[in-house]
């Protein structure tokens, strides 16, 4: 009878595989999730292609507020150099929301609006 186990030779090297997370700079930590919310949101919007399947408002509406809050809670941490394309980012996802929307929010209601403030185009 053989063992289903592996052998730890089979097994990969998780410690050279991987970055020691300690090692992240925030910076990098930060705008990674921020670029991975914003991606989700904006193919959450339908804007990855001409008539996607895949609009959720409801789903986009939550992943704006949370790239809004951590935006707004890091732009002092990760330097404007950082936090400028990301704010760039958000504001035209929530411009994208509003447009997308059969029935707007009103200004100061829409989705991370209660980090950034009302929203203009």
């Amino acid at each position: 009878m053989t063992d289903a186990t592996p052998s730890d030779s089979t097994l990969p090297d998780y410690d050279e595989m991987t970055r020691d997370i300690a090692d992240v700079p925030a910076v990098e930590v930060i705008t990674t999730v921020a670029v991975h919310l914003l991606s989700a949101a904006a193919v959450n919007l339908g804007l990855d292609k001409p008539d996607s399947e895949h609009k959720d408002l409801d789903e986009a509406r939550k992943l704006i507020n949370a790239l809004a809050g951590l935006v707004t809670a890091s732009a002092t941490e990760i330097s404007s150099f950082h936090a400028a394309p990301l704010r760039d980012g958000l504001k035209s996802l929530q411009l994208a929301f509003r447009e997308a929307s059969l029935v707007p929010d009103e200004p100061g209601q829409g989705p991370g609006e209660k980090f950034t403030g009302p929203v203009y185009a």
